[in-house]
């Protein structure tokens, strides 16, 4: 081997390790593409990951962070994370388990160590740093690896998940602020007068219900929320046949809105109205759309806190006063500032699946980066044209802006509708526990006249949904 192709320097000792594929992170989309993989070939397997455990950013996410879509379909096809139980208190309440951080990283390692450590055809390499080129090193006893990936190398860092732990705001702080991440919330010593929540996001979200959940008053939370956003009702989301009039339902309701809407503004109004989004004030038009889901109980729950500030985005903080984008906000000495200001993903951009011996596994299912993952992993195995595999993986870009959901919904409906016409994609989702809803709609009782109205709704409407959004594409372009 050569030592200067892999960046190694001649007097460094390193180990030459080889494998069929080489996957760089142990996060959700690196397990579950393993996991295919594993299953549905006889390949070997380096798994390469910089966290002491698998389980990518959940190993450093906030203490109380949980799934915001049910666990059913969440984690990799083999192993099942769901508890397959309703929760009957809390915010959750009457819908499916959405799990815990701490749950989803016990499911991972138990992953790992009873599943593809035990098969003989995976090494895993945690604690280590991939620098590229085949090159990695373990960051505790600096050993040093030189990887050969006999097939592909499986980049599942592409997209890069931002979390607040480890995110550096974008703005100043002064000397003497009160600030800190969304995960030193529940190690509080002292409670401050009042909180200041930075984010309109998720985080924001979850921050805002957390500190409502222990009792403090809203009206002593000020949240900067810089753009506001549709929210998905998880409702919607639930993978058994008792809420199918509310899961395929809303997907039935989405294409007519779309397909009926005579205007961008028309199609959100439509939307909202058949209750596919929700949002924050009904009187404030959403400018951003991440595909966060949210309960209606907690909707409720967030309608409780009457100040927000809407004046952009926070330039710096000072001991007594906020400066933000269009505006400043008083504050005090002690008040806790909240930082929620990470974006989960920070590369929106996008690039081809399959290119050469690298695969870069992205969202080719709207809102399931996970089943992504596993579907890519799939298609690798099933498949030997390039081109074949990228037609049949065409990137779902990942949401920003409101009018980002019509270019996402537009590449989630050719996908699918490719796929519908393969016998032995459809065959493989109706088969995958991470798709959610083929199983759904293949067990339905075809006598059951409510179920075929929605069925035949959808059907109706898919194609002219489809031509309306290619027509609000050319307005946005």
């Amino acid at each position: 081997m050569d030592s200067a192709k892999f960046n190694v320097r001649p007097d460094m000792t390193h180990q030459e390790i080889e494998a069929d594929y080489v996957i760089v992170g142990s996060g959700a989309v690196g397990m579950a593409f393993a996991d295919v993989i594993l299953s549905e070939t006889d390949a070997t397997v380096a798994i390469i990951d910089r966290h002491h455990k698998p389980g990518g950013h959940w190993n450093v996410a906030y203490p109380f962070v949980t799934l915001h879509q049910p666990s059913a379909y969440y984690g990799v096809p083999s192993r099942e994370l769901s508890s397959g139980l309703k929760d009957e208190v809390g915010l959750n309440k009457g819908l499916y388990d959405v799990a815990s951080g701490a749950e989803v990283q016990a499911y991972y390692d138990n992953v790992m160590r009873q599943t593809f450590l035990p098969s003989g055809r995976v090494q895993y390499f945690p604690l280590c740093d991939y620098t590229g080129d085949g090159v990695f090193s373990h960051t505790v006893s600096n050993k040093t690896y030189c990887v050969t990936a006999r097939k592909k190398t499986v980049d599942c860092t592409y997209l890069n998940t931002n979390v607040p732990s480890t995110h550096t705001p974008n703005f100043s702080i002064s000397k003497g602020v009160r600030f800190c991440p969304l995960n030193d919330l529940p190690f509080l010593k002292d409670a401050p007068d009042g909180y200041v929540i930075i984010g309109g996001g998720k985080t924001g979200i979850d921050a805002c219900l957390w500190l409502l959940q222990h009792d403090v008053d809203p009206d002593k939370i000020q949240w900067i929320v810089s753009r506001d956003a549709w929210l998905l009702n998880r409702k919607n989301a639930q993978p058994t046949m008792e809420f199918f009039n509310n899961s395929l339902g809303a997907q039935a309701n989405q294409f007519e809105a779309i397909a009926r809407a005579d205007s961008i503004a028309d199609m959100f109004d439509r939307l909202e109205d058949c209750g596919y989004f929700l949002r924050l004030d009904p009187t404030i038009r959403p400018s951003m759309f991440h595909g966060a889901t949210i309960t209606e109980l907690e909707l409720e729950q967030l309608r409780r806190i009457k100040n927000i500030v809407r004046l952009g985005r926070v330039q710096s903080i000072g001991v007594d006063k906020i400066t933000l984008k269009d505006g400043e906000l008083v504050t005090g000495s002690n008040i806790l500032h909240v930082d929620c200001s990470a974006s989960a993903i920070t590369n929106l951009t996008m690039k081809p699946i399959f290119e050469g011996d690298l695969i870069t596994p992205q969202t080719v299912r709207s809102y399931q980066p996970v089943f992504s993952a596993a579907f890519v992993a799939h298609i690798e195995a099933a498949h030997s044209d390039q081109d074949t595999k990228n037609e049949l993986c065409t990137v779902v870009p990942l949401p920003n802006h409101d009018t980002d959901y019509i270019k996402f919904t537009a590449a989630f409906m050719k996908n699918q509708y490719l796929w519908s016409r393969d016998p032995d994609l459809r065959n493989w989702l109706l088969n995958n526990r991470l798709d959610g809803f083929s199983r759904v709609v293949a067990d339905m009782d075809r006598e059951d006249a409510e179920k075929v109205a929605i069925m035949k709704k959808l059907k109706d409407n898919s194609f002219p949904a489809m031509g309306k959004l290619m027509q609000f594409m050319k307005e946005i372009a």
